[in-house]
């Protein structure tokens, strides 16, 4: 990040936005991101992401907003997502294939019926995180709130299931429940990132800062942490860089991020072998 962005940052409020933007969905990522990585449910989350795209759809065709429509599309997807795996385990991956699809399907089609519609399908896809709002940012303030707010009351819930359903099940525990608040809470997060970078590109900003995170710390708790960290830093190199080069916001903070990862990656095999 040279001086140009930095004396734009301070010049342009539009950029403030993003950064702090960028940062509130970081927050969001490590808090969420953490149990996602341990639990291996990118692809659960994955289907989540892409079905919201019908709750946008629909909104926007009765005229409402779009951000409402993802908020209880993603709700509704993630108990249907998680329904789906607690009964129907052996066709797991299909029937969450075809959520991913048909919730796709059905938001280009309202999309495309909604009467006098000018919004580009793409800043849903890929995001725009120069077009955030201050209302957009306390919107995302406050799901970050409810979002980090919930991980602290369930941690040792989540914690549980996280790595071990069937001894928390043996402890008394609602496995079932607390299974399916986590993916509340995936859905949650999913409809703040969406403005950041998209649908399509969710899934890596959710799962990769803790990825990396996990390379470096085996304690959970320490992981949520570190991981908000390397959102953070990822996330407003990303948009440093996107500012200088004209890039798309969202999509260079995936790929910082994915460099990052690799790296990370690389560094962590080698640490291995010796």
């Amino acid at each position: 990040m040279n001086e140009g962005f930095w004396t734009a940052l301070l010049a342009f409020p539009f950029l403030q936005r993003a950064l702090i933007a960028a940062w509130l969905a970081s927050i969001a990522c490590g808090a969420i991101g953490s149990f996602v990585v341990v639990k291996r449910i990118g692809f659960l989350a994955g289907g989540i992401a892409h079905a919201v795209l019908g709750g946008m759809g629909i909104a926007l065709y009765l005229g409402l907003d779009p951000m409402a429509g993802a908020l209880v599309a993603a709700v509704f997807s993630a108990l249907l997502v998680g329904w789906v795996t607690l009964t129907w385990r052996e066709y797991e991956d299909t029937l969450i294939s075809a959520i991913w699809a048909v919730g796709m399907a059905i938001g280009v089609l309202f999309i495309a019926l909604t009467p006098g519609y000018d919004k580009d399908l793409m800043s849903y896809l890929f995001g725009n995180v120069l077009l955030v709002g201050a209302r957009d940012l306390w919107r995302m303030a406050a799901l970050d709130l409810l979002l980090v707010a919930a991980v602290a009351l369930g941690y040792r819930q989540f914690v549980a299931v996280a790595f071990d359903e069937h001894f928390a099940a043996q402890r008394g525990l609602r496995v079932r429940l607390v299974y399916l608040g986590l993916l509340v809470l995936v859905a949650i997060t999913v409809v703040l990132l969406i403005q950041i970078v998209g649908l399509i590109l969710v899934i890596a900003l959710l799962t990769l800062p803790s990825a990396i995170a996990a390379h470096y710390t085996r304690r959970l708790g320490g992981m949520i942490l570190l991981s908000m960290g390397i959102g953070v830093t990822l996330a407003s190199i990303g948009l440093a860089v996107s500012f200088q080069r004209d890039w798309p916001g969202g999509a260079t903070i995936i790929i910082v991020t994915g460099l990052a990862y690799l790296m990370s990656t690389l560094l962590h095999v080698a640490r291995r072998r010796r």
